[in-house]
């Protein structure tokens, strides 16, 4: 059998959804062709649904040392990199494949977009998450230095004065008191600002309808480019 003939035999069998035997076939093909990057993007994508991601970026690679504009090599190796939590890599790829998807008039509908919007997603969600996790990590050293503050203060006064008045040990108790409840609702409005979203005009501060928004070519390439600058925006 040629190459060809063993790419349509892997694609027949990718359709049935056995990619096991479909790597099978592309190895074949890629054996009496290894010049060819279309088959080992056909092997990649069989190995990505394998969830194979090593071996996805591998063939992913070899496609691209053949032929640097190959759109599917990009492509998939965005995807993997998804898969493999490497977002600023899938980004890079997920960019490469839809520019030159554009240079060659290639049309691959809403895919490499809709790729690209996860991976920027997901790293926002990344960044996101870390982020809360530095702040639960700064709000609970705060308050153990309050509370230690407070243990502190109440052991000086009872070694200044021999023995401390419960009047004194309550004014420390409530001033520190205090300053946790202030410490924990500074954290709490923050965690409150990021959650209200509203639809409204951030300009004039008024309600938006759905008649007034506009279809427009140039107000999608505006957001498109703000998109690009606040990754956080895709969430709403």
């Amino acid at each position: 059998m040629s190459a060809t003939d063993l790419r349509n035999q892997g694609n027949t069998l990718y359709a049935a959804r056995k990619y096991e035997a479909a790597i099978v076939c592309y190895t074949k093909a890629i054996v009496k062709n290894p010049n060819t990057a279309l088959y080992f993007t056909n092997r990649a994508l069989c190995h990505l649904k394998l969830r194979q991601w090593d071996k996805a970026l591998q063939d992913c690679q070899r496609a691209l040392d053949i032929d640097r504009s190959w759109v599917k090599g990009h492509f998939f190796m965005g995807q993997a990199f998804v898969e493999q939590a490497m977002y600023d890599e899938a980004i890079t790829s997920l960019k490469r494949a839809h520019d030159l998807a554009k240079e060659q008039k290639l049309n691959f509908g809403d895919d490499i977009t809709s790729a690209l919007r996860v991976a920027k997603k997901q790293r926002w969600n990344m960044i996101e998450e870390k982020r809360i996790q530095q702040e639960i990590a700064l709000q609970t050293y705060l308050n153990r230095l309050i509370k230690e503050d407070k243990e502190r203060q109440i052991e000086d006064l009872k070694n200044q004065e021999g023995m401390a008045t419960c009047e004194e040990v309550e004014n420390i108790c409530e001033n520190m008191d205090k300053r946790l409840i202030e410490v924990n609702s500074l954290f709490s409005q923050l965690d409150d600002r990021r959650k209200r979203v509203g639809h409204f005009d951030p300009v004039t501060r008024t309600d938006l309808t759905q008649e007034q928004l506009i279809s427009n070519f140039s107000l999608k390439e505006v957001i498109d480019a703000y998109l690009e600058e606040n990754p956080w925006a895709e969430d709403y």
